[in-house]
């Protein structure tokens, strides 16, 4: 195959947005007031994964706590990310547009914990030094379904107030227990947290298929641990998915932490990679492309694993220093693995076709995305067109377009 010409689709999901965020969000932050005195410190948990409108949220929460003469700041609610320093964690949020400047409080990081008392846990219990020494946290989260595992609780509320807010040793405390400590230790380590009374509560944001803020709600932190299943069944009825099971080549123009916690969505990819965890039945794809890495990211590119083939300018992003951290803190080291590395994205594809086996020229089904967080449009190869000019959901947007320049790089999505 000399050249590849791909058709772009649109994807038709639900426009379920919210149109005014800065109303709904004050309405539901008017639930916290009564938790809110005056002259409190109050730390506002922000994490690393990326989330639609969260320098908005953020910069309101601020301004509502203020409003309420408490005394806001922000510290970084993301585990091991960031190298494990203060520094990194700080940049990451700085990647957000979370500073100082930007939303009116402070930015308070540090990797410093204090460990929690309780009895009957198998695993210690941490919590972010600043946090512990405030007068009360509010935590600021999307709740998704996990890429490592699925239980009750995912991604979230409940895994911030643990893992993110427990910086990186209470990452490692859980993360040492494997998948089991994910779905089993961190319910119960969350109830040592909220123990503690020092999480007054949270925001929890679910976004739609579009990558858009779709619902938000404002919990206090009894009601937690019994609202945020519900939340998560919500997100997984509106996550987006790939037109169809069975492809041959997936090419991926960038992956990245801001995209995913795995830096390529599992529950997208349908690959899991991790020991004793069985892999998803859909979507089967037999290959994956990889083509580059986000500047969000700052070198880390924990999930290259799951990838086939990558292309070198995505080697040449990766700082391993910080990759190997987040890697081993998960435990999870086959997500850290580096691929097959091609000169160019054209090479990669041919290198991804042979690993396919015999496929006719002409029927190779291959679709190209920009990354797993934004699959609304898409372009695919002629093999898939008389099936998805059948569904309802998908609409063809253009001509055939050669993906490849003259010098084997990818022409801008």
């Amino acid at each position: 195959m000399k050249t590849l010409e791909l058709t772009r689709i649109k994807r038709n999901f639900p426009d379920n947005s919210i149109k005014d965020i800065r109303k709904v969000l004050r309405d539901e932050l008017n639930k916290l007031e009564p938790l809110i005195k005056e002259g409190a410190s109050i730390a506002i948990g922000v994490g690393s994964r990326g989330v639609d409108n969260i320098q908005l949220i953020t910069r309101e929460t601020v301004e509502f706590l203020r409003s309420r003469r408490a005394k806001p700041f922000i510290i970084p609610a993301m585990g091991s990310h960031g190298g494990a320093t203060a520094e990194g964690q700080i940049d990451i949020l700085t990647t957000y547009g979370i500073t100082e400047t930007l939303v009116g409080a402070p930015v308070m990081s540090s990797m410093e914990v204090v460990e929690l008392q309780h009895s009957g846990q198998p695993n210690p219990v941490y919590m972010d030094k600043n946090a512990y020494h405030s007068d009360g946290v509010i935590l600021i989260n999307k709740v998704k379904p996990h890429t490592d595992f699925h239980s009750t609780y995912e991604s979230g509320l409940v895994k911030m107030a643990v893992i993110g807010l427990g910086k990186e040793k209470g990452a490692a405390s859980i993360h040492h227990f494997g998948v089991f400590g994910l779905t089993n230790l961190i319910p119960e380590a969350a109830k040592v947290v909220f123990n503690t009374g020092k999480i007054l509560g949270g925001v929890a944001l679910i976004e739609n298929a579009n990558d858009e803020t779709m619902q938000i709600k404002a919990i206090k932190c009894e009601d937690i641990e019994k609202e945020e299943p519900k939340l998560l069944e919500l997100a997984r009825s509106n996550m987006p998915a790939l037109p169809t099971d069975r492809i041959d080549v997936l090419l991926i123009d960038q992956m990245g932490k801001n995209l995913s916690g795995a830096g390529i969505d599992t529950n997208i990819i349908g690959r899991i990679k991790i020991f004793g965890q069985p892999e998803p039945k859909s979507p089967h794809i037999r290959s994956i492309v990889v083509s580059d890495l986000s500047d969000e990211s700052h070198g880390n590119a924990i999930g290259v694993g799951l990838a086939d083939v990558i292309v070198k300018r995505l080697f040449d992003k990766i700082d391993f220093e910080v990759t190997y951290k987040n890697v081993t803190t998960s435990s999870f080291l086959e997500r850290g693995k580096i691929p097959i590395v091609a000169e160019t994205d054209h090479q990669a594809l041919l290198l991804a076709l042979r690993n396919c086996g015999v496929v006719e020229e002409g029927n190779e089904r291959i679709i190209r995305i920009k990354d797993t967080l934004h699959i609304d449009e898409l372009y695919v190869s002629d093999a898939l067109l008389p099936e998805l000019k059948e569904d309802p959901q998908t609409t063809i947007a253009s001509e055939k377009t050669d993906m490849y320049d003259n010098q084997g790089a990818l022409v801008p999505f």
